[in-house]
Protein backbone atom coordinates (compact mmCIF):
# COMPACT_ATOMS: atom_id res chain seq x y z
CA UNK A 1 0.00 0.00 0.00
CA UNK A 2 1.22 3.54 -0.75
CA UNK A 3 0.16 6.73 1.19
CA UNK A 4 -3.22 7.02 -1.11
CA UNK A 5 -4.20 3.52 -0.33
CA UNK A 6 -3.96 4.49 3.06
CA UNK A 7 -5.89 7.66 3.25
CA UNK A 8 -8.64 5.48 1.31
CA UNK A 9 -8.95 3.18 4.03
CA UNK A 10 -9.16 5.49 6.69
CA UNK A 11 -11.21 8.44 5.33
CA UNK A 12 -14.47 6.85 6.45
CA UNK A 13 -13.42 6.61 9.96
CA UNK A 14 -11.82 9.49 10.32
CA UNK A 15 -14.43 11.63 8.69
CA UNK A 16 -16.46 13.09 11.31
CA UNK A 17 -13.44 14.13 13.45
CA UNK A 18 -10.93 17.31 12.80
CA UNK A 19 -8.23 16.35 10.94
CA UNK A 20 -4.95 18.43 10.39
CA UNK A 21 -3.59 17.37 7.05
CA UNK A 22 0.04 17.13 6.06
CA UNK A 23 1.53 19.87 3.14
CA UNK A 24 1.61 18.72 -0.56
CA UNK A 25 0.57 15.51 -1.72
CA UNK A 26 -0.69 14.48 1.43
CA UNK A 27 -3.36 16.87 1.69
CA UNK A 28 -4.41 16.64 -2.24
CA UNK A 29 -5.13 13.06 -1.90
CA UNK A 30 -6.98 13.78 1.15
CA UNK A 31 -9.00 16.51 -0.68
CA UNK A 32 -9.50 13.84 -3.63
CA UNK A 33 -10.44 10.85 -1.68
CA UNK A 34 -12.65 12.72 0.82
CA UNK A 35 -12.88 16.26 1.05
CA UNK A 36 -14.42 17.36 4.31
CA UNK A 37 -14.99 20.95 6.25
CA UNK A 38 -13.65 18.82 9.11
CA UNK A 39 -10.23 18.67 7.07
CA UNK A 40 -7.64 21.20 7.52
CA UNK A 41 -5.57 20.93 4.44
CA UNK A 42 -1.47 22.45 4.56
CA UNK A 43 -0.77 24.31 1.62
CA UNK A 44 2.19 25.94 2.46
CA UNK A 45 3.73 24.78 6.06
CA UNK A 46 6.09 21.87 5.68
CA UNK A 47 6.32 19.83 9.60
CA UNK A 48 3.53 22.34 11.33
CA UNK A 49 0.83 19.56 11.03
CA UNK A 50 1.69 17.89 14.08
CA UNK A 51 2.27 21.05 15.74
CA UNK A 52 -1.10 22.70 14.94
CA UNK A 53 -2.90 19.58 15.37
CA UNK A 54 -1.31 19.44 19.25
CA UNK A 55 -2.53 23.06 19.82
CA UNK A 56 -5.96 21.99 18.53
CA UNK A 57 -6.31 19.26 21.00
CA UNK A 58 -5.29 21.41 23.99
CA UNK A 59 -7.70 23.85 22.94
CA UNK A 60 -11.02 22.10 23.37
CA UNK A 61 -11.84 18.62 23.47
CA UNK A 62 -13.16 17.36 20.35
CA UNK A 63 -10.81 14.18 18.81
CA UNK A 64 -8.29 15.71 16.53
CA UNK A 65 -6.35 13.94 13.90
CA UNK A 66 -3.07 14.86 12.71
CA UNK A 67 -1.56 13.09 9.45
CA UNK A 68 2.11 13.84 8.87
CA UNK A 69 4.47 12.15 6.98
CA UNK A 70 8.17 11.29 8.08
CA UNK A 71 9.82 13.81 5.81
CA UNK A 72 7.78 16.61 7.76
CA UNK A 73 8.37 14.98 11.23
CA UNK A 74 12.16 15.05 10.50
CA UNK A 75 11.96 18.42 9.40
CA UNK A 76 10.69 19.68 12.55
CA UNK A 77 12.06 17.25 14.89
CA UNK A 78 10.96 19.25 17.88
CA UNK A 79 7.66 18.24 17.55
CA UNK A 80 7.94 14.86 19.22
CA UNK A 81 9.22 15.74 22.29
CA UNK A 82 6.74 18.79 22.21
CA UNK A 83 3.86 16.70 22.15
CA UNK A 84 5.49 14.13 25.16
CA UNK A 85 5.86 16.85 27.32
CA UNK A 86 1.85 18.21 26.32
CA UNK A 87 0.00 15.05 26.15
CA UNK A 88 -3.52 15.32 25.47
CA UNK A 89 -5.98 12.42 25.64
CA UNK A 90 -7.54 13.74 22.15
CA UNK A 91 -4.88 13.87 20.08
CA UNK A 92 -3.79 11.20 17.73
CA UNK A 93 -0.46 11.61 15.40
CA UNK A 94 -0.70 9.62 12.53
CA UNK A 95 2.96 9.66 10.71
CA UNK A 96 2.58 8.25 7.34
CA UNK A 97 6.15 6.44 7.38
CA UNK A 98 6.82 5.82 3.08
CA UNK A 99 10.56 6.25 3.69
CA UNK A 100 11.19 9.32 1.21
CA UNK A 101 9.76 13.40 0.64
CA UNK A 102 7.09 11.85 -1.45
CA UNK A 103 5.84 15.76 -1.97
CA UNK A 104 8.91 16.55 -3.58
CA UNK A 105 9.75 13.68 -6.21
CA UNK A 106 10.22 10.69 -3.31
CA UNK A 107 13.90 11.20 -2.57
CA UNK A 108 14.37 8.95 0.38
CA UNK A 109 14.46 9.97 3.94
CA UNK A 110 16.65 8.73 6.99
CA UNK A 111 13.00 6.94 8.67
CA UNK A 112 13.41 4.78 5.68
CA UNK A 113 17.32 3.81 6.19
CA UNK A 114 18.58 3.87 10.15
CA UNK A 115 16.02 5.85 12.03
CA UNK A 116 13.39 4.66 13.53
CA UNK A 117 10.46 7.42 14.32
CA UNK A 118 8.72 5.11 16.48
CA UNK A 119 11.78 4.98 18.35
CA UNK A 120 12.46 8.39 18.68
CA UNK A 121 8.78 9.23 19.75
CA UNK A 122 9.51 6.77 22.69
CA UNK A 123 12.98 8.10 23.49
CA UNK A 124 11.35 11.70 23.88
CA UNK A 125 8.80 10.69 26.35
CA UNK A 126 5.51 9.50 24.29
CA UNK A 127 3.85 7.12 25.97
CA UNK A 128 1.78 5.38 23.74
CA UNK A 129 3.40 5.22 19.94
CA UNK A 130 2.33 2.43 18.05
CA UNK A 131 3.51 0.66 14.75
CA UNK A 132 1.82 -0.82 11.96
CA UNK A 133 1.90 -2.15 8.68
CA UNK A 134 -0.65 0.54 6.38
CA UNK A 135 -2.91 -2.25 6.19
CA UNK A 136 -3.21 -2.23 9.78
CA UNK A 137 -3.50 1.57 10.38
CA UNK A 138 -7.72 1.61 10.32
CA UNK A 139 -7.97 -0.45 12.99
CA UNK A 140 -4.95 1.40 15.18
CA UNK A 141 -7.03 4.60 13.66
CA UNK A 142 -9.92 3.17 15.51
CA UNK A 143 -8.73 1.77 18.60
CA UNK A 144 -7.22 5.17 19.31
CA UNK A 145 -10.45 7.45 18.44
CA UNK A 146 -12.01 4.70 21.44
CA UNK A 147 -9.55 4.74 23.76
CA UNK A 148 -8.69 8.04 25.75
CA UNK A 149 -5.01 8.55 25.44
CA UNK A 150 -2.91 10.29 23.16
CA UNK A 151 -1.83 7.98 20.63
CA UNK A 152 0.98 8.16 17.95
CA UNK A 153 0.99 5.86 15.18
CA UNK A 154 3.57 5.35 12.86
CA UNK A 155 2.25 3.69 9.45
CA UNK A 156 4.98 2.06 7.88
CA UNK A 157 4.09 1.82 3.52
CA UNK A 158 5.35 1.77 0.62
CA UNK A 159 6.81 4.86 -1.43
CA UNK A 160 4.77 6.30 -4.12
CA UNK A 161 2.04 8.71 -5.48
CA UNK A 162 -0.89 8.74 -7.40
CA UNK A 163 -2.13 11.92 -9.90
CA UNK A 164 -3.84 14.55 -8.28
CA UNK A 165 -4.98 17.84 -8.77
CA UNK A 166 -4.07 20.73 -6.64
CA UNK A 167 -6.47 22.63 -4.32
CA UNK A 168 -8.10 25.43 -5.61
CA UNK A 169 -10.36 26.28 -2.77
CA UNK A 170 -8.81 29.53 -1.55
CA UNK A 171 -6.96 29.20 1.73
CA UNK A 172 -9.49 31.72 3.80
CA UNK A 173 -11.98 29.33 2.41
CA UNK A 174 -10.46 26.48 3.83
CA UNK A 175 -9.43 28.04 7.17
CA UNK A 176 -13.07 29.64 7.87
CA UNK A 177 -15.17 26.29 7.19
CA UNK A 178 -12.37 24.42 9.58
CA UNK A 179 -12.87 26.84 12.51
CA UNK A 180 -16.65 26.91 11.48
CA UNK A 181 -16.41 23.02 11.99
CA UNK A 182 -14.63 23.36 15.06
CA UNK A 183 -17.12 25.71 16.56
CA UNK A 184 -19.76 23.44 16.07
Amino acid sequence: MIRSDVLKDIAPVIAEHLVVCNIGLPSQELHLIDDQPTNFYMLGTMGLSSSIGLGLALAQNKKVISIDGDGSVLTNFGTLPTIANNAASNYILLIIDNGSYGSTGDQPTYAGRKTSLTKVAQACGCDNVVECKAEDTKAEIEKALAGDEMTIIVCKCESGNIPVPVITMDPVVIRQRFMDAVAS
